[in-house]
């Protein structure tokens, strides 16, 4: 199909687009994606669709139908030409949306553009009407006014950036050209920034002897408040990041991990690809259980070539994952789901805290076990090789065979490459829920690392086993440890705590827990506009714990070489 964007009254935010093609069938089907890949959740994009027409080559008006939420059936035969016409609505911006203001049109075509049922293979153009001193970030060809597209898919993921304030960087790592793109207010570090991303890049191509394609883009945007998200495509990622002050001051290893993150998608969830994935059914949710290798490994290889290519220090990486130990030792939900399980239903929460205890996360858990999976094979090779050699013959087993890859073949890559069993592996901790701390300490042990577990420093995380907010002038209760003396006291989620023994609590909550701490502790509560007391029951034992990684004290020769070949 042909599209064209145009971007007129941009302060009503629609971007009018247009799509011309040929039925492929008598009555074709007009499909508009239900989700995006790299978001395992129904986007509904539907909803932003304004005045949907339909035209034949003539200008006739053609009638349609709707017949699913993001699907109109037309009604012409077969070999008619036809023009489709509508406005969609564009007033999000992250890293997976479409935007348009006076500033920019920042397009995703995975939300906005509809795909003939049948002719998804075909080659695409595109046409963008923006002012002429505006300039593109995106990894589409272009020829003369056109940008192309292989098929559908390739459209669909490859993001754009159209605005007069794009700043641009480049660098090459192998035989692959790197751009970096920023948009927004910013003043790039550029021989910092370009650095930072050659070492990580060169580091990773090693690893995998080769990049996926020819050309890469980062496309950035810096925003004036607080933002954090990345989402992966072939050829390009987009990232958002703010607010601007902070990105090369306290954002900047934020800036280098979730890019990092990113360029590992290139290899693990764009080429490999968990077979129920593959292809990409744009239609309905796409169900899998390996959301523990798409986004597990990519989490822990991401922040794991930062410390291998040396952009991070031994101390910067431990501090990140440190971070994931402690999500999950504070997560209940460790006991009740395990992560496939967890995986397969990031469709129905995965974005969400859901509710409470019940289930774990692809990103925490999966990258937890994709370091136990490392460390396992490099113990058992001799420190021959690690994950990386597995993620290595995926790409060129799978990958480059066309194959998607099922949890069986995973298996067998970990325990071919490994040379041992993964039995127990997968059914106490992939499939099942038994603890992973024997397992943790046990990898932690072999490359010259400890867990030191103390009390939380926060009163009221240590000895009442709850987790609360401060908005405004209100301290809100978020989160119990089971069995806890808040949960034994009959405290509830979103519970507002107004008084601790009399006294009304502005923010101050920890200070006066400390002060009663010898004291039974009477809390005045607002639950829903009624104002209840609860003595909350002294028991004693502490309850979150906080989590620390750090090299041992004395590594003997045995954890060095396992050091050494896991961090180069």
């Amino acid at each position: 199909m042909n599209y064209h964007f145009r971007t007129d009254n941009p302060n009503q935010q629609y971007v009018h687009v247009s799509a011309e093609g040929t039925a492929v069938t008598t009555n074709p089907v007009i499909q508009l994606p239900s989700w995006r890949p790299g978001r395992y959740e129904l986007g509904n994009f539907a909803k932003n669709v304004k005045g949907f027409k339909v035209f034949t080559s003539a200008g006739k008006r053609v009638d349609f139908h709707k017949i699913t939420k993001d699907a109109w059936q037309l009604s012409l035969n077969e070999g008619e030409t036809f023009k489709i016409e509508y406005a969609y609505y564009a007033s999000a911006l992250n890293a997976g949306s479409t935007f348009l203001d006076a500033t920019q049109l920042y397009v995703n075509p995975v939300n906005c553009c509809v795909y003939q049922v049948g002719d998804e293979h075909t080659p695409c153009t595109l046409q963008i009407h923006i002012p002429v001193h505006w300039q593109v970030a995106t990894s589409l060809a272009k020829e003369g006014e056109l940008y192309t597209a292989e098929n559908f898919d390739e459209l669909a993921d490859s993001p754009m950036i159209c605005s007069a304030n794009l700043q641009h960087g480049e660098y090459t790592s192998g035989e692959t050209k790197f751009h970096v793109w920023f948009n927004g207010i910013t003043k790039p570090d550029w021989e910092r920034l370009i650095k930072d991303f050659k070492a990580f890049t060169d580091k990773q191509i090693e690893k995998f002897s080769e990049f996926p394609v020819p050309e890469y883009h980062f496309l950035f945007h810096i925003l004036p408040y607080k933002a954090y998200h990345g989402v992966e495509h072939c050829k390009s990622t987009v990232i958002c990041l703010g607010p601007s002050y902070e990105v090369y001051q306290s954002l900047y290893k934020e800036l280098l991990g979730v890019s990092s993150h990113e360029l590992y998608h290139t290899w693990n969830v764009k080429a490999i690809r968990p077979i129920e994935l593959f292809p990409y059914d744009f239609t309905k949710e796409n169900y899998s259980r390996l959301g523990y290798l798409c986004e597990g490994v990519t989490t822990y290889m991401g922040d794991l070539f930062l410390l291998k290519s040396k952009v991070f220090t031994l101390e910067q990486y431990l501090v990140e994952l440190t971070a994931r130990f402690q999500i999950h030792f504070d997560n209940h939900g460790r006991f009740n789901y395990s992560v496939a399980a967890s995986s397969f239903d990031t469709w129905l929460d995965g974005y969400e805290a859901g509710a409470p205890n019940r289930k774990v996360s692809i990103y925490t858990e999966g990258n937890l076990l994709a370091f136990v999976a490392d460390v396992m094979i490099l113990k058992s090779t001799n420190n021959k090789y690690g994950l990386d050699e597995v993620m290595r013959r995926l790409y060129f087993n799978y990958a480059l065979q066309g194959k998607g890859v099922s949890e069986e073949d995973y298996k067998r890559e970990l325990e071919t490459v490994g040379n041992c069993s993964f039995d127990d592996y997968f059914s106490d901790y992939v499939d099942g829920n038994k603890p992973y701390e024997s397992i943790l300490v046990d990898a932690l042990e072999y490359i010259g690392l400890e867990l030191v577990q103390k009390p939380s420093a926060v009163y009221s995380h240590a000895r009442l086993g709850m987790k609360c907010i401060v908005e405004g002038e209100k301290t809100i209760a978020k989160v119990f440890y089971p069995g806890g003396p808040a949960d034994l006291g009959g405290m509830m989620v979103d519970d507002v705590i107004v008084a601790v023994n009399g006294i009304v609590i502005n923010g101050n909550l920890d200070q006066w827990l400390k002060y009663f701490d010898e004291d039974e502790k009477r809390m005045t509560i607002n639950r829903s506009g009624r104002l209840i007391e609860l003595v909350l029951p002294e028991v004693n034992r502490n309850f979150y714990m906080e989590q620390q990684l750090k090299p041992v004290a004395e590594p003997n020769n045995s954890q060095k070489k396992g050091f050494a070949a896991w961090s180069e």
